[in-house]
C-alpha cells in the first residue's frame, strides 16, 4: 500500500511559506521523535536551505520514543550545519521554556525590541507544532486535537517584545517517495485515516515490533513471539481483547486499531520505527521511481516546484 494524503489547503499553505521564509530569520522545525527522519518534510528542508535560513529541529513526543535510538539521532542532526537539534515533550512546560534560549543561542544577531527575532513553526500535520506554540505564549492561540490537519491557515504572534512567531499548518508533501515512510507516518497518526487502511498500518507496525521490541508485546499482550509473524500478532490482539465479529470470526479490524492505539499512546512502551542506521540503509537499498520521458525522480520534480513558489 502506497500512503498520499495532501489535501487541497496544504499546497496553499507550501505557497504561503515559501513567500514567509524570506522574512524568516529561524525555522523551528517540529519532528516526531519517532520517526524524525520520516517526519521530516523535505519541502521544509528545500525552502529553508534556499534562503539559507538555520533551523531549531525538536523532536517532540521524545518520552514515546526509544531514548538509545534518540541520542543516536541527536547526534545525527547535531553534525549537520546551520542545525540544532533538541528532544523534549511539548506537554512538558519545563521543556518548552528552553526553546528561547535556545533560539537566540542561533540568531545572536536578532533578539532585542529593534530587531526581533522572526521565528517559523513548521512540520508534518500532528506532530505538536500547536501545543508548542500554546506552550510558549502560556495561553491557547492554537488549536489542538487528535486528528491530523487542525491547523490551517499562518499565524504571527509575539513573544515578548524581542521574539514573532508564525505558526504554520501542519504540511505533508504531493509525493511520499518511500512506502515505508508512508507506512510510518501512517501508524504515528500524521495522516488522516481516509488515506490508510489501518490493518495494513498495523502489520507493518507488528513486523517492526516482532524485529526490535518483542519484548513488548509478551508485557502487554501476553503474547509469545518467537517464530509468528505480523498477522499473528494482529490475531492475538484480538483474542487478549476478545474482538469478535457476528458469527464468531476474530476481529482484525478492531485489534489492529488496537494496536495502533497502544503504539500512538505510549503504552506499548517507548518506541522508534526507525533509527539513523535503518535509514542509511534505506536509502541505500532503494530506487527511485523515474518520471518516463522526463529523467528524474517524482521527488526531485515536486523540490523544484517548491523553489519556483518563491520566486
Amino acid at each position: 500500500m502506497s500512503i498520499q494524503w495532501f489535501p487541497g489547503h496544504m499546497n496553499a499553505a507550501r505557497k504561503k511559506a515559501a513567500e514567509t521564509m524570506e522574512n524568516t530569520d529561524l525555522v523551528i522545525e517540529v519532528l516526531d521523535a519517532r520517526i524524525p527522519q520520516a517526519s521530516c518534510n523535505p519541502m521544509v528542508e528545500q525552502l529553508r536551505t534556499f534562503r539559507q535560513r538555520p533551523c531549531l529541529k525538536i523532536l517532540n513526543k521524545s518520552d514515546l520514543a526509544d531514548p538509545h535510538a534518540t541520542k543516536a539521532w541527536l547526534e545525527f542532526y547535531n553534525a549537520q550545519k546551520g542545525v540544532k537539534a533538541v528532544a523534549m515533550s511539548c506537554k512538558k512546560p519545563a521543556d518548552v521554556a528552553k526553546v528561547p534560549g535556545f533560539a537566540l543561542e542561533m540568531a545572536p544577531h536578532r533578539g532585542v525590541p529593534t530587531k526581533p527575532l522572526r521565528m517559523m513553526i513548521m512540520g508534518i500535520p500532528n506532530v505538536g507544532k500547536s501545543t508548542l506554540m500554546n506552550a510558549l505564549l502560556k495561553k491557547r492561540v492554537a488549536n489542538v486535537g487528535d486528528e491530523p490537519a487542525v491547523t490551517k491557515t499562518q499565524q504571527r504572534l509575539y513573544l515578548g517584545k524581542n521574539m514573532i512567531l508564525t505558526d504554520t499548518p501542519g504540511m505533508l508533501w504531493p509525493k511520499i517517495e518511500h512506502p515505508t515512510d508512508g507506512l510510518m507516518l501512517a501508524a504515528s497518526h500524521a495522516v488522516g485515516v481516509n488515506a490508510l487502511i489501518e490493518e495494513e498500518v498495523a502489520t507493518f507496525l507488528a513486523e517492526i515490533l516482532l524485529q526490535r521490541y518483542p519484548q513488548f508485546l509478551t508485557t502487554r499482550y501476553g503474547l509469545a513471539t518467537e517464530g509468528i509473524d505480523a498477522v499473528s500478532v494482529i490475531e492475538a490482539v484480538a483474542k487478549k481483547r476478545a474482538y469478535r465479529l457476528k458469527g464468531g470470526d476474530w476481529d482484525f479490524e478492531k485489534a489492529a486499531h488496537t494496536l495502533l492505539l497502544d503504539y500512538r499512546s505510549g503504552a506499548l512502551g517507548r518506541v522508534s520505527l526507525e533509527t539513523p542506521q535503518s535509514r542509511e540503509h534505506l536509502l541505500a537499498t532503494y530506487v527511485p521511481p523515474v518520471l518516463l520521458g522526463q529523467g528524474k525522480s517524482v521527488d526531485t520534480g515536486m523540490m523544484e516546484d517548491a523553489l519556483d513558489d518563491q520566486e
